[in-house]
């Protein structure tokens, strides 16, 4: 979401006209409905407390570092992510194409899931809803929303959709207008709005906190919570470590372009790392917040129904919608405090819906083949074909197609994050290197780093009798066979050139020079840069998120079969198919332009002499 900015008279781009419009706009865009109900869904799922072992090793080793890169790219080339990859290497334009997608795709669901919010908010004002009537339980709460709102009753055999829900398709186009209207209204308009829909979420929250955690037997919920660690999910479910990675990456907004949009307002000068790591606390810290005022309401519920904490039968949606309506219904006044938590959910995802249009908004409204249009006109045309898309999920099984969606959007997202940090720690100045060091060296170091790791994941993951000791062992051979490669080829090429080189050091250039090199330009516009960020992101970060990527990809589901080979209980067609269909359109999308790099050159955007790299890689304009 873009928010209140001034138009310098010697250049076009808006600006921020603060830092607390810029944070306020950015933790709007990453503070959404993921951190109300599917954070607590996934504490409740993997060992509670264990859950945040893995959660805040991803925020801390992954997401923040992850984070400072889009900010700082977006703010040192003033341009998407269309712009900024594709000013590493032209063949990387589709990294930046593959993460607007994607944005794209997810905004057609996010907003829908704001729809049923908006839906529920005025069916609270009929006389047949149900939110204040007396001894409410929370079966009946979800039963509501799903029949009643979402219009889930008629499902047909098989989960298969049997009619649109009109009245959503109506609530969808009144969010679709709302989001195009902020957008079209300009820059200044909508940061204004950025500052209540961020602002007033955070003040209802600590409203609901303080409430939920007062009431009879909240202490059970957040003893489930925080109270107890399952450590052995760690081992025995080894796919929390992968669901925390996409969920920091969900959660904050990396990989869909939306911080590189962000970053791109922001003047050539300012202090990323701090801009980041603020942002990406705030959002942690909410939902830790809200994981105490879920599970207290959660306890709550339990006490009322004469069950334990963790035989509530709600998970993700309907955690939150069979606990707080049910919980705050019983206040006084309840139905209005039930009404307020549905405004509260509506404006947490509006600015969210603002960000994931802006990220690709901002890419498109960047190229040069747009550059006649006003970006009212293109966030207009998004918005109606994002509306149209969006009617899919208005059917009576929308929530079957927002699930399994949802589910292939975070397994493609950890692919777009090794991209993304494999496009910055490696292909930055690649073609200076090989000019340096000679390309036999560059590849064999390149195998030597990735290689080994896809050699070690077949016995990780891909064989029937998986070892960790025997990965392991596949991963030092193959990593030093391919080591002493490197230096063989690095002394030939030292020999040949006829200069006089330390290998040593020689060694470090080729390990570390292209990266120190982006840390250099970056430090010009953006301020300090430790060297672990560029020691992680060139020897750890994509090594550990191609991992994770294989890890989530043969993860079990509860009948022992591949998760990947069918999400969930849903059936091959059309729930399977659609999955599978996104996740192949990102891969296809990201493959033809590293065949053919010319077919995106349209997105190029040419930018300001001082902006263009100086890693050795010429600047495609």
């Amino acid at each position: 979401m873009s928010s209140e900015v001034s138009t310098s008279r010697t250049e076009e781009r808006e600006r921020w006209t603060s830092d607390v419009a810029f944070y306020f706009a950015a933790v709007g865009a990453a503070v959404g409905f993921g951190n109300v109900w599917r954070f607590p869904s996934l504490a409740a799922d993997y060992g509670g407390g264990a859950f945040f072992i893995p959660y805040l090793l991803a925020l801390f080793l992954i997401g923040i570092p992850l984070l400072i890169l889009e900010v700082s790219l977006g703010q040192h080339f003033q341009t998407g992510d269309v712009g900024v990859f594709g000013s590493f290497h032209p063949r990387f334009r589709a990294v930046g194409i593959v993460s607007v997608s994607l944005a794209y795709v997810v905004v057609t669901y996010y907003t829908v899931l704001i729809a049923w919010v908006l839906h529920a908010f005025f069916d609270s004002w009929s006389a047949d809803a149900p939110w204040d009537e007396e001894g409410m339980t929370g079966g009946k709460a979800v039963g509501y929303f799903m029949s009643n709102i979402i219009g889930s009753e008629t499902v047909g055999e098989g989960g298969l959709p049997t009619r649109i829900v009109w009245a959503n398709v109506g609530y969808s186009f009144i969010v679709w207008f709302s989001i195009w209207a902020c957008l079209a209204g300009g820059a200044r308009w909508t940061g204004r709005i950025a500052y209540f829909t961020m602002g007033f979420p955070i003040v209802m929250l600590f409203v609901f906190l303080i409430k939920a955690v007062t009431l009879d037997g909240a202490e059970d919920g957040i003893k489930e919570y925080i109270g107890i660690w399952d450590m052995s999910v760690l081992s025995e479910r080894p796919d929390c470590w992968s669901t925390a990675v996409g969920q920091i990456f969900f959660s904050i907004g990396v990989t869909f372009g939306i911080m590189t949009a962000f970053g791109s307002y922001n003047e050539r000068k300012g202090p990323a790392v701090t801009r980041s790591v603020v942002i990406a606390l705030a959002n942690s810290l909410f939902s830790f917040i809200s994981g105490f005022a879920v599970f207290s309401s959660m306890g709550h519920l339990a006490k009322l129904e004469g069950i334990t904490v963790n035989e509530v039968p709600y998970k993700g949606f309907s955690l939150v919608f069979g606990t707080w309506p049910v919980v705050f219904g019983s206040f006084v006044g309840g139905v209005h405090w039930v009404r307020l938590l549905f405004l509260f959910l509506f404006l947490l995802g509006i600015d969210s819906g603002f960000g994931l249009l802006e990220g690709s908004l901002t890419a498109l409204a960047d190229t040069a083949f747009l550059a006649g249009y006003k970006k009212y006109q293109i966030s207009a045309c998004m918005a109606l074909c994002g509306w149209l898309l969006s009617i899919i999920y208005c059917t009576d099984a929308g929530l079957n197609f927002l699930d399994v969606v949802d589910f292939y959007v975070n397994f493609i997202m950890l692919f777009v994050g090794f991209l993304e940090t494999f496009a910055a720690g490696w292909m930055y100045g690649f073609a200076g290197q090989v000019k340096k060091f000679g390309s036999s060296a560059v590849y064999a170091y390149l195998f030597a780093n990735f290689g080994s790791v896809i050699i070690a994941s077949i016995p990780w993951f891909f064989v029937e009798f998986k070892s960790v000791w025997g990965g392991l062992l596949a991963l030092v051979l193959s990593y030093t066979v391919f080591i002493i490669i490197t230096i063989h080829c690095l002394k030939i090429h030292m020999d040949k050139s006829g200069e006089v080189w330390s290998l040593s050091d020689t060694f470090y250039d080729l390990a570390f020079g292209n990266i120190m090199a982006l840390r250099e330009e970056l430090k010009i516009s953006v301020g300090f840069l430790p060297k672990i960020w560029a020691y992680m992101m060139k020897q750890f970060i994509p090594h550990i998120i191609l991992i994770l990527f294989f890890n989530l990809a043969v993860a079990k589901r509860e009948d022992g079969s591949p998760q990947f080979s069918g999400y969930g209980e849903y059936t091959q067609w059309p729930y399977q198919i659609m999955g599978y269909g996104v996740t192949f359109f990102a891969i296809f999308i990201f493959a033809l332009g590293l065949i053919v790099p010319d077919i995106y050159k349209s997105f190029d955007k040419i930018l300001p002499e001082d902006a263009k790299t100086e890693g050795g890689v010429e600047m495609t304009a």
